[in-house]
């Protein structure tokens, strides 16, 4: 089995036993909680990947689909139309790998082809029996993340007995039935899924907890970024402090990926958990 601190994506490996990855969000979307509506327009997108790439970013995550508490869903056609020219003009200009923030097998296959190198699926597989057949054929890279339910529902009451129990038991039963369904392991990463169905007691267990996902022997990613648990401990300003010591207290606790907004900020703080002994070598 390849070691937790490499990611196989179909033509590379991804390493990081120096410091954390940082993962660039870019939303072409009009609703996202963080940057909705700012980047629609796909030069407009083309010009902020280029932009975070040159600001540090090792991946790109690229999303057509809010998943902010409460959205709806969209229907394929809609958030391909979002996507697609974006990659299409990204073709040749990033060194890095990009992510399509989907959970639709019909996306999946169309920006893969596309030049997409990871499907980052925020339903473990659940809302499309056919995603992890794409993803096996075109051997991408996977993020299986944790949610309670749908966006639109999802924080709705949610309710747990033990948050991190529940949530590294429902990632290995998923990453088994992954497996099952032809995606190979080393491919695969995991994410808790932090606000995805959970309240503020629950992420901060689930961020105390963090050492508890080891077992699972895949690198870990966190979307801490700007989340509204973060704001309700630390306040809206200056938001990118809390942001960076969540970041910080994660990878001392084994966290490999973390995908961000503030990609300069991020960057600057990886360094440093590098540079403090960390790296980002979950084991």
């Amino acid at each position: 089995m390849m070691q937790a601190h490499a990611w196989q994506l179909k033509t590379r490996i991804l390493h990081w036993q120096e410091r954390p990855l940082v993962m660039g969000v870019l939303n072409v979307t009009p609703d996202s909680f963080s940057d909705g509506g700012q980047y629609l327009d796909p030069e407009a997108a083309l010009d902020r990947a280029l932009e975070l790439e040159a600001q540090g970013a090792d991946l790109l995550d690229i999303g057509g689909e809010s998943t902010r508490p409460g959205a709806e869903l969209i229907s394929a056609e809609v958030e391909l139309s979002r996507i697609l020219p974006v990659l299409r003009r990204l073709q040749g200009r990033l060194k890095i790998p990009l992510s399509v923030d989907t959970w639709k097998s019909s996306v999946a296959t169309t920006t893969l082809k596309e030049g997409a190198e990871i499907i980052n699926d925020i339903s473990a597989g659940r809302w499309d029996p056919l995603l992890w057949q794409t993803i096996a054929q075109h051997r991408a890279g996977y993020v299986l993340m944790h949610a309670l339910d749908q966006p639109a529902t999802m924080q709705k009451k949610p309710t747990y007995i033990d948050t991190s129990s529940e949530v590294v038991d429902f990632l290995s039963k998923f990453l088994a039935r992954a497996e099952e369904n032809g995606l190979a392991l080393e491919s695969i990463i995991c994410d808790p899924g932090f606000g995805f169905g959970k309240t503020l007691t629950h992420n901060l267990e689930l961020l105390r907890d963090l050492e508890a996902f080891r077992v699972l022997r895949r690198p870990i990613l966190v979307g801490l970024s700007r989340k509204s648990f973060i704001k309700l401990i630390g306040g809206s300003e200056p938001l990118e402090i809390s942001n960076e010591l969540a970041h910080i207290w994660a990878a001392a606790r084994g966290a490999a990926i973390w995908r961000v907004h503030d990609v300069p900020a991020a960057w600057r703080t990886a360094r440093l958990a590098g540079a403090f002994g960390r790296g980002a070598n979950a084991t």
